[in-house]
């Protein structure tokens, strides 16, 4: 039984993920093109906004290249340039751990910031709190994960993630084989963040898409004016 629960969640899940997150996120841009944005709050409460954002957002980058070149990256490609099992692991926890601070004090902010303040939670959706609560929660898993590393600073444990991620990437029907027996929070950090790639396309998460080419041509940035201001931004003098 735990073999069958193991395929499902870490052998077939993860492609349900993806499918939903390219399908999802092309249908939602093309039948939905409006509705491809983040939303503004910057209004309301705007000094802890901009404090928890940026240290969200550095914190978050740096996870996710992380992320995405230590499991991705083909083990013999470390082994190569004579960068140890060991010495990876390490440089994740302490590169991971610094990042993962940074990233969930901003979630920290955000989440407050949007559940007590009344007119910030007025302006908000069901979906916009959902979501930043999934993300400080994997936030909180994976900084849990780093005593665990710890214990196993071989190497061992994080070979295995990359053999599963590389795994699924190639289609090996033996990819959820390498994870099974892992630690639990190192399961539940997983199964999480594939819950959160699955529910991307229909979150504000989409826009995170659009910054990396369309923001770079786009004629300006966002503007946000307050009640009064004319067309230039500049309040229009009383009358």
């Amino acid at each position: 039984m735990s073999e069958y629960i193991n395929t499902l969640l870490f052998g077939i899940y993860p492609y349900i993920a993806l499918a939903v997150l390219a399908l999802g996120s092309i249908i939602r841009y093309d039948r939905e093109p409006y509705t491809w944005r983040s939303g503004s709050s910057q209004l309301l409460r705007r000094r802890q906004l901009m404090v928890g954002s940026v240290l969200f957002h550095v914190g978050v980058l740096v996870i996710f290249f992380g992320h995405l070149g230590g499991l991705l990256t083909p083990i013999w490609v470390f082994d190569a340039l004579g960068i140890s099992h060991g010495a990876k692991q390490l440089l994740a926890v302490i590169a991971g751990g610094i990042a993962g601070i940074m990233a969930i004090v901003g979630a920290t902010l955000l989440v407050h910031r949007r559940l007590f303040d009344a007119r910030v939670r007025a302006a908000s959706n069901t979906g916009d709190t959902m979501i930043i609560v999934l993300l400080w929660l994997q936030l909180a898993l994976g900084l849990a994960t780093i005593p665990i590393s710890l214990g196993h600073l071989d190497g061992h444990e994080m070979v295995r993630f990359m053999s599963w991620a590389q795994g699924i990437f190639t289609f090996d029907p033996a990819a959820s084989s390498y994870i099974a027996g892992t630690h639990p929070i190192f399961q539940l950090h997983l199964f999480l963040g594939l819950t959160i790639l699955l529910l991307f396309p229909f979150t504000r998460l989409v826009h995170m898409l659009s910054a990396p080419v369309r923001y770079l041509w786009r004629p300006g940035y966002q503007v946000v004016r307050s009640k009064g201001a004319g067309p230039t931004g500049r309040a229009h003098p009383a009358e």
